[in-house]
C-alpha cells in the first residue's frame, strides 16, 4: 500500500472487512470512525467519537477529526490531522512527547468521563461491551 493524502467519508452502520485504503467510515450509531492507517502500513485505526476522544466535523462533503492521529501503538507511528478530507502530516515524535501526549489524552478522558451523566455513561459501556 501507499500512503494517502485525502480520505473520502462513507458512512456505514459497521465498519467493512477488509477496509479500502483512502476512506473515512463513519458510524454513527455506534459513535465511532475507522481508516487504514493514511501512511500505507496497512493497519486499522479507530477513533471513538466522545467528548474525552474524538469529535467529527462534517461539511456535506469531507470530514474533519479532531485531534490528530497519533499511532503511536503502531510500529509506523505515523501522526496526522484529517481536516476537509485532507491529510496533513506531522514531524515524528520523541518517545518522551509521545508519553506526554498519552498521559494528556488519559487526563482528558478521565476528566470528560467524569463530567457525563450516568445514563452516557452506561450506553457507552454497553457500546464497548459490544465490541
Amino acid at each position: 500500500m501507499t500512503a494517502t493524502n485525502t480520505l473520502r467519508p462513507v458512512f456505514v452502520e459497521t465498519f467493512p472487512t477488509p477496509m479500502e485504503p483512502a476512506t473515512l467510515y463513519v458510524s454513527i450509531s455506534y459513535r465511532t470512525c475507522g481508516h487504514l492507517c493514511a501512511c500505507g502500513c496497512g493497519n486499522e485505526v479507530i477513533t471513538p467519537l466522545s467528548p474525552g476522544q474524538w469529535s467529527l466535523t462534517y461539511d456535506g462533503e469531507s470530514l474533519s477529526l479532531a485531534p490528530s492521529i497519533g499511532n503511536w501503538a503502531l510500529p509506523c507511528q505515523a501522526h496526522y490531522w484529517i481536516r476537509k478530507g485532507e491529510v496533513h502530516w506531522s514531524r515524528r515524535y520523541s518517545m518522551a512527547e509521545i508519553d506526554d501526549n498519552r498521559e494528556r489524552d488519559r487526563r482528558h478522558l478521565n476528566e470528560a468521563a467524569s463530567s457525563e451523566t450516568p445514563g452516557l455513561l452506561a450506553r457507552l459501556r454497553r457500546l464497548l461491551r459490544r465490541r
